[in-house]
């Protein structure tokens, strides 16, 4: 379990020097995958994407994200935790409890649009290793096994019939994380998708192997007000290598005043995103919002998401603080 020291006490050269590390060791690309929307889950529950995070938070958690662009509609259900060890209570006190190395995690996903449907199932599980005395700093791998299934409605006009598709995939992450720094990359849809011949190279199933490298540190601006900035970027890579660097690059910033976070994450340099969270003792609440720059409000749709989440577990440390994060 995780000692009550003040947060922001790690290492900052082992932080730096493994950060570095990441960065000279990752490609870039980009591409569909599946999840693709909500967008938001990248900022809310990243373990979706790198199942190694599964268990790094200070609490066990649910999350639903949910999220309407025009014509499509998704949601995902998550959760994930650390494993905690058996214990003995006395009298009415339960203690305070220690946790196992490992966390574990679950996701189920539904993305609907106009020519299809693909729901997914995954079961997460993670193992986190110590990296120093003061039990603050760790570096984990994780695996996620899923099952996709995908159903193409048709069309008449190209003459292609309607189907569906049911296939197995396996994500993979590591990740490393400490009080004033985290870094991680992963790989999602390892496994591909299924064969499918077409002459005209079309395919019916949004499902490719996707690259994903996430770095981000956070700042204490104030104690006494519990104001801390978080910069963080996301790198994400396909085997298409089909898009400019910029547009690979997504870089996000978060302000956090003690229950209330702000910020943006530019999932696409032609847009405008907010985001915002607030935090109740026991559950938290969000929005992200994401529009053209250059395109009227009734012309493109904005994407409009939500997020609700439930701490379900007493944080690691045996100590609640109500701006944890």
């Amino acid at each position: 379990m995780r000692p009550t020291k003040t947060p922001y006490s790690s290492n900052p050269a082992i932080c730096l020097a493994f950060l570095i590390a990441l960065l000279l060791s990752s490609g870039i690309s980009t591409g569909q995958q599946a999840p693709f929307y909500p967008v938001s889950y990248r900022i809310f529950n990243p373990f979706i994407f790198n199942p190694a995070v599964a268990g790094s938070k200070d609490f066990t958690t649910a999350d639903l994200n949910a999220g309407k662009h025009g014509d499509l509609n998704s949601q995902i259900v998550s959760f994930n935790g650390r494993l905690s060890k058996p214990g003995v209570s006395y009298f009415s006190s339960e203690g305070i409890p220690e946790f196992t190395n490992i966390g574990v995690g679950g996701i189920v996903f539904n993305e609907m649009n106009d020519i299809s449907r693909i729901v997914g199932i995954a079961a997460t599980g993670a193992y986190h290793l110590k990296l120093d005395r003061n039990a603050l700093s760790y570096i984990s791998i994780g695996a996620s096994l899923k099952a996709l299934f995908n159903n193409y409605q048709g069309d008449e006009d190209l003459n292609r019939p309607a189907k569906s598709t049911f296939f197995p995939n396996v994500d993979l992450g590591l990740y490393y994380y400490s009080p004033i720094i985290y870094a991680g990359i992963s790989a999602t849809n390892i496994l591909g998708k299924p064969a499918e011949p077409d002459t005209l190279g079309y395919s019916t199933i949004p499902v490719s192997r996707q690259y994903y490298l996430n770095v981000g540190t956070k700042i204490v601006i104030h104690k006494s007000y519990n104001l801390v900035v978080e910069p963080s970027l996301y790198v994400i890579a396909d085997d298409s290598l089909s898009q400019e660097p910029l547009e690979m690059i997504k870089p996000a910033i978060r302000l956090y005043a003690g229950k209330f976070c702000i910020g943006t994450y530019l999932n696409n340099l032609d847009n405008v995103s907010f985001l915002f969270q607030f935090k109740y003792p026991k559950f938290h609440i969000g929005a992200y919002f994401e529009m053209q720059r250059k395109s009227p409000f009734y012309r493109t749709p904005p994407i409009a998401e939500i997020a609700f989440g439930m701490n379900l577990a007493a944080i690691k440390s045996g100590v609640s603080r109500l701006n944890h994060w």
